[in-house]
């Protein structure tokens, strides 16, 4: 293995890639370029990772994660990355991850200059990789890359406040209006349809990500959420709860809960469970003839019957039907008797209708 260390002079290597990558596409595309990248970009992994019996060389590494940025080779890779083979497309998310990561030993700087690179130079690379879910072959891969980016707040912000159509500007993170309304143009909001409609590994991973974009940096998305309240939850509810997909209507109920009930999120919350709308959709949830999608609701549902403010709306929903309710309450979900949570759960909500005065207030 040691000769794959000696071969080449270790920046031309970002080059080489980047001459080659186009072929992929082009009307000669053949094998023996395919094989060419593949070999390549096996080499760079090995110079980064190093092998079970020689280690890496720091000073190649940081030649080599370089020589990488400044060739700007990120790029083509995310735009090609579904064209590679198997093999090559393991070995792209490594070599983008590693990179990502990489601060050169003497760096004072906050975040690696990958991410610096992505959000103030090329943020279209950011873009790229999320258009990897259009493909299956690059869902997997792009999933992996982009939730190492999505450690950094910046990363965050430019997937969800770019509002662009396709082939327009792309904003750096320092170009970003964060009081601004969002259109449903942007990046971001793809992620409804590779989740809903998307082949099963795009819906799973694309989720993955979704999860992390919208969990991860609190103070960001709880103004992003409350800026863009009506839009989002529209989309939200419209598409991804009420989708025919079991897998992503269970996963959505359940994000929806985690979302509402993170503190960081309280504004967010006390808005959405004033909406009547909101809660006639989660009633509907807790007579799905699935116990998994039931018991999910439950736990969105639990929040408008405990939220003490109850809006003249919700209170009139509840009241309306507090006789069904107190009726088919005890008998949901019985069966989960060794959950001692969820049982001390449903009772306390049973007390919470029966003791909700006669009239709104």
């Amino acid at each position: 293995m040691a000769f794959l260390f000696r071969n080449r002079n270790k920046p031309d290597l970002a080059k080489m890639v980047k001459d080659l990558l186009p072929r992929l596409s082009g009307p000669q595309s053949s094998h023996k370029d395919e094989e060419e990248i593949a070999k390549l970009l096996a080499q760079m992994k090995l110079i980064l990772q190093g092998t079970h019996e020689t280690e890496s060389s720091p000073e190649q590494v940081a030649q080599l994660a370089t020589s990488i940025i400044q060739e700007d080779l990120l790029q083509p890779l995310a735009q090609n990355i579904h064209l590679l083979p198997f093999e090559s497309r393991k070995d792209t998310q490594t070599i983008f991850s590693y990179v990502l990561r990489f601060k050169p030993a003497n760096s004072t700087a906050v975040d690696p200059p990958a991410i610096t690179y992505l959000v103030e130079i090329k943020p279209e690379i950011i873009i790229d990789l999320c258009r990897g879910y259009d493909h299956r072959e690059s869902a997997t891969p792009c999933g992996i890359i982009l939730r190492e980016a999505l450690k950094h707040e910046a990363v965050a912000a430019v997937i969800l406040y770019n509002d662009a159509l396709e082939g327009k500007k792309v904003l750096k993170v320092s170009e970003i209006e964060f009081d601004g309304k969002q259109t449903g143009e942007g990046i971001f909001w793809n992620f409804f349809a590779w989740i809903d409609r998307g082949a099963f590994e795009v819906s799973t991973d694309a989720f993955t990500t979704f999860r992390e974009i919208l969990t991860k940096h609190k103070a960001l998305v709880s103004a992003y959420l409350a800026t863009n309240f009506d839009f989002f939850f529209s989309k939200y509810n419209g598409v991804l709860i009420n989708s025919t997909s079991y897998v992503t209507k269970r996963q959505s109920i359940k994000l929806l809960g985690e979302i509402l009930l993170d503190r960081a999120n309280y504004t967010v919350m006390t808005a959405y469970v004033d909406r009547g709308e909101h809660l006639k959709l989660c009633m509907n949830l807790l007579r799905d003839d699935r116990k998994m999608v039931q018991y999910e609701g439950f736990h969105v549902f639990k929040v408008f019957v405990a939220n003490p403010n109850k809006s003249v709306a919700v209170q009139r929903i509840l009241l309306n039907n507090r006789e069904r309710l107190l009726s088919f309450l005890p008998k949901f979900l019985e069966d989960r008797t060794e959950d001692d949570q969820f049982m001390d759960e449903k009772s306390f909500l049973i007390r919470q209708i029966e003791t909700m005065p006669p009239l709104p207030t």
